[in-house]
């Protein structure tokens, strides 16, 4: 039983890793294609950031292999594969459960990691990146990377959700975790400066946190940023829109 929960862990350690060089060397790729030279000079800031990823991609791998060998094997959870078991409304409505509360837990905990000893002892890793890239999205210290790993395998053993919406909710986490640092904002600027995209982070949004570092501490939606006085806009250096 041990052995096998432990092949479930490794196998999971894999996959994030995998996903991550995926999505971060696709839009790295995708940079270097449509901002050719941003990247210039960065080579040595990047190897590192591929190193703390893929010692995060373990943290995050061993709490999430444990989760689905409990799912697969005992039922531990209350994630669910029939679409019969909940309303269809649900599915919606789950996934954004997840992604607010998600945010939610993202939200204090990097206000927390920005306080002077917890950004001297973890955060710092983080915005050692400087500018963030591509390949920052999982750039953490093991402690802040435990902070993070935890609160998906957490929720599920709380909140209901099909399968094909965890695989949602983790893939809008890498992909947004990945375009936010990417350095230049890829949506239209008639979606970032909507009405919508006033409350949605993109990477104009974080590249200013990145920038000032006591401000916009959001991962997907600025709500914590308005309501606790956080928010102070987008980057000027991205300008909300990427060039045509």
């Amino acid at each position: 039983m041990l052995t096998a929960a432990l092949v479930s862990m490794i196998a999971m350690t894999v996959i994030v890793a995998v996903r991550y060089l995926l999505s971060s060397g696709l839009f790295a790729w995708a940079t270097r294609r449509v901002r050719p030279g941003l990247y210039d000079g960065l080579d040595r800031q990047i190897r590192s950031e591929i190193g703390w990823s893929l010692l995060s991609a373990a943290i995050y791998g061993f709490p999430a292999g444990l989760v689905a060998w409990g799912w697969q094997n005992h039922g531990w959870t209350q994630i669910y594969t029939d679409f019969q078991a909940y309303p269809l409304w649900y599915l919606p409505v789950s996934l954004f459960i997840y992604l607010f509360a998600h945010d939610t837990w993202f939200y204090w905990t990097h206000r927390l990691m920005h306080r002077p000893r917890w950004f001297r002892i973890a955060h710092a890793v983080h915005h050692a990146s400087r500018p963030p890239t591509a390949w920052t999205a999982m750039s953490f210290h093991p402690v802040e990377a435990v902070t993070g790993a935890i609160v998906i395998p957490l929720l599920v053993f709380i909140v209901p959700i099909h399968i094909a919406m965890l695989g949602t909710v983790l893939t809008i986490m890498t992909v947004m975790g990945v375009t936010n640092h990417m350095g230049w904002e890829m949506f239209p600027r008639r979606l970032v400066h909507s009405r919508l995209g006033g409350w949605l982070i993109t990477a104009s949004h974080h590249e200013r946190h990145h920038e000032e570092y006591r401000c916009n501490y959001g991962l997907y939606f600025r709500f914590w940023d308005r309501l606790c006085g956080t928010d102070r806009g987008l980057s000027q250096k991205l300008g909300g829109a990427m060039q045509s």
